[in-house]
């Protein structure tokens, strides 16, 4: 889903190339929300050999873990979208970037709109409370890097 948002762009960049402030233009276009605290899609990407090392240096323990992933996410009262979106509110209360980014994207990719994330961060600001809000934040920007991606 599009949002009608009004750019905002740097002034006042120094000497340096560096942004003193930033304006609002005065024109509305749609557009996504588009922050770059962290790039989602790439510590995904980044992290993927380091899980393969750890796979090849404790194989019994990450088969294990993999069985118990596929029983946490096999068929039961609680659909993938729902689970996935639960996954994202731990992550968040736990402060796991590596868990944001890998289950942002698996909630989106299970149909899960950037609204229900929304909400679902929202109870685990509730009950993370303040450094919950800061990951929360992450967590947004990490599903509109994915929505972004994805659309091309």
């Amino acid at each position: 889903m599009l949002f009608a948002c009004a750019n905002l762009i740097p002034v006042n960049a120094g000497a340096r190339g560096g942004v003193l402030g930033m304006k609002r233009t005065t024109h509305r276009e749609p557009c996504m929300t588009h922050t770059t605290f962290k790039d989602w899609p790439s510590l995904a990407a980044n992290l993927t050999p380091a899980i393969r090392e750890l796979h090849k240096a404790a194989p019994g323990v990450m088969k294990a873990f993999r069985e118990m992933g596929a029983a946490a996410h096999g068929a039961g009262a609680l659909d993938a979208k729902t689970k996935e979106l639960l996954a994202v509110a731990i992550s968040v209360a736990v402060r796991c970037d590596p868990c944001i980014t890998f289950h942002v994207e698996g909630a989106r990719r299970h149909g899960a709109s950037r609204e229900e994330v929304a909400e679902t961060i929202g109870l685990a600001i509730y009950m993370g409370a303040g450094p919950s809000a800061m990951y929360a934040a992450q967590a947004l920007e990490a599903y509109d890097q994915y929505a972004d991606k994805a659309a091309g």
